[in-house]
């Protein structure tokens, strides 16, 4: 948790902070495992699940425009709002489940995990759990910023003809429905999952009491 939110917040692309990222997700799926009974089994299978869509987003969207651009840099995201409103409106809600703020999936998905590691007595790693939670946050919300603001004076090539594209393209169903339906769905999933928490981890902890592991 602590090496991949530090290592993150010094890269200046886009894939390799989210790969370093992934690092430190897999930190606080950790503390579900360790927990040895079945709620924290049940938690980590949950925030496994939630992770799925919030990380798929994230690198569909990041993966789109780097296709449309050829750049990964997270400065060349300055003013993707005025560029691409809805792939910029995806990524932020992405973004913002992976840090968990509520009320997004990711909060959810976090909140159910570090409750079972807390009942379950490693208060440690809860607390090192929330103070990464609060560095990814950082660092997610400096790329939301970037991505709010203005666009630069100064643009390369590659983000122009990313605008030149989208202008030219009104309709971003029409001319990319593949991605379309995978953004959308995973979008959905980051934001609106963690609402039906309970019924999900019912659901997961009934199957998991079916296990052989639990004989």
């Amino acid at each position: 948790m602590i090496l991949g939110n530090l290592v993150a917040i010094t890269q200046t692309s886009m894939k390799r902070m989210l790969a370093y990222s992934s690092i430190s997700q897999i930190g606080y799926i950790l503390i579900g495992l360790i927990t040895g009974d079945l709620k924290g089994y049940a938690s980590m299978t949950i925030y496994v699940f939630f992770y799925i869509f919030m990380n798929l987003g994230t690198f569909a969207c990041i993966i789109l425009y780097s296709l449309r651009t050829g750049t990964d840099n997270i400065r060349d995201y300055a003013g993707l709002y005025i560029k691409d409103p809805l792939l910029s409106f995806s990524l932020t809600l992405c973004l913002l489940s992976l840090g968990g703020l509520p009320p997004l999936t990711g909060f959810f998905g976090k909140l159910y995990l570090f409750w079972c590691g807390w009942q379950s007595g490693f208060y440690l790693l809860v607390f090192i759990g929330l103070i990464t939670s609060v560095i990814s946050l950082y660092y997610y919300l400096k790329i939301i910023k970037l991505i709010l603001t203005k666009k630069n004076n100064e643009m390369n090539p590659y983000i122009q003809g990313y605008i030149t594209y989208i202008i030219a393209s009104p309709t971003f169903f029409s001319k990319n429905p593949v991605e379309f339906i995978i953004i959308f769905f995973c979008v959905l999933g980051s934001t609106f999952l963690g609402i039906m928490i309970n019924p999900i981890f019912s659901f997961f902890e009934n199957s998991l009491s079916l296990s052989v592991f639990f004989y």
